[in-house]
């Protein structure tokens, strides 16, 4: 009986604590695609900072992250996030399109909304065993290639378009675009949920020659799994992949976090952030701190969607929609 009294006392000790620690501080849910876990880490470590020094108030920011169409849908069913970031803006535009985020959310920040980007390229094993260079290589007889499922992920949606777009960018046409695109996915043996999911099949799991990633997974590959267990291949052609950003106006109505979740996206573009961002091989928007990353970020033809599919909205009803482009494309294994 007395252990069980103990038990019980501590237990109303601890909450009673634990209320008084969190009195009168600010909890922001940052709602985010797969692989942004590290950069995030190191960003919200920052702001915490950055906010007690600007307001002398105390804020903490936990982190959600999955496949970022996964990651919108949770946040459309009622996952009280107070900001999205994700990494393309068909999966914010579809929380607009509900009343989640505001309609007119690319004009909310600079740059529409997007302060970071990143592009795709090609993750290989220790001294590129199978020799790939480009895309051509991803088609040849017997390379497994691993990527994010498209319908679940806008690292798969990204790694769909870049594949399409780079036939486009090297003079071919769409019909030729669907036939290597057509060629690449039956060399893909399992589609994968994220994009951290993804790096879990190719490292863990050992399958696959190619991993077809965002360039930041680089970074995060050799802090998590050790420096030299992959290669980075640029390809010839890539796409520019935008990191898109949104405050949840349904989530901040409710908890009272407008201005702390609009002084968050907006650290997202001081130099601080920004240098962060470049630290982890992820694309920061300002200029100058690009240009001072040069080596960095290897030179690469980089063509945007709207280049040959007309906007994201679109190449979502084309090629993703269910009975679009992909499904006819891809034959599930």
């Amino acid at each position: 009986m007395q252990t069980t009294y103990t038990f019980k006392r501590f237990s109303v000790l601890t909450l009673v604590l634990l209320a008084q620690l969190s009195w009168g501080q600010t909890v922001l849910l940052n709602a985010s695609y797969d692989v942004s876990r590290e950069f995030y880490k190191d960003v919200n470590a920052a702001f915490i900072t950055h906010y007690k020094k600007a307001t002398g108030k105390d804020i903490r920011i936990d982190q959600a992250h999955g496949g970022s169409s996964a990651q919108a849908r949770a946040v459309n069913d009622g996952l009280d996030a107070d900001v999205v970031t994700m990494n393309t803006s068909t999966d914010i535009d579809f929380l607009a399109a509900n009343g989640v985020v505001a309609k007119d959310w690319t004009k909310r920040f600079p740059y529409n909304a997007s302060p970071t980007s990143s592009t795709m390229l090609f993750l290989v094993r220790d001294k590129n065993p199978k020799g790939i260079k480009d895309w051509d290589d991803l088609i040849r007889p017997g390379i497994q290639v691993v990527v994010v499922n498209p319908k679940t992920g806008g690292n798969g949606r990204m790694a769909y378009l870049a594949a399409w777009g780079q036939v486009r960018k090297r003079g071919g046409t769409d019909a030729q675009a669907a036939d290597y695109v057509a060629k690449l996915y039956k060399n893909v043996p399992v589609l994968a949920k994220g994009g951290r999911d993804a790096t879990t099949i190719f490292l863990q799991r050992n399958l696959g020659d190619v991993l077809i990633t965002f360039e930041s997974e680089v970074v995060s590959v050799d802090r998590e799994f050790g420096a030299g267990k992959v290669d980075a291949v640029y390809p010839s052609a890539s796409i520019v992949a935008e990191n898109p950003v949104a405050v949840v106006e349904r989530t901040v109505a409710k908890k009272g976090t407008q201005d702390a979740a609009k002084a968050y996206l907006n650290f997202l573009y001081s130099d601080e952030a920004q240098e962060i961002a470049a630290q982890h091989a992820i694309r920061p928007a300002n200029p100058a701190i690009l240009k001072k990353y040069a080596s960095t970020f290897k030179p690469i033809a980089l063509f945007n969607v709207e280049d040959y599919f007309g906007s994201f909205s679109e190449a979502q009803k084309v090629h993703f929609n269910d009975g679009g482009q992909f499904d006819r494309l891809y034959s599930v294994k």
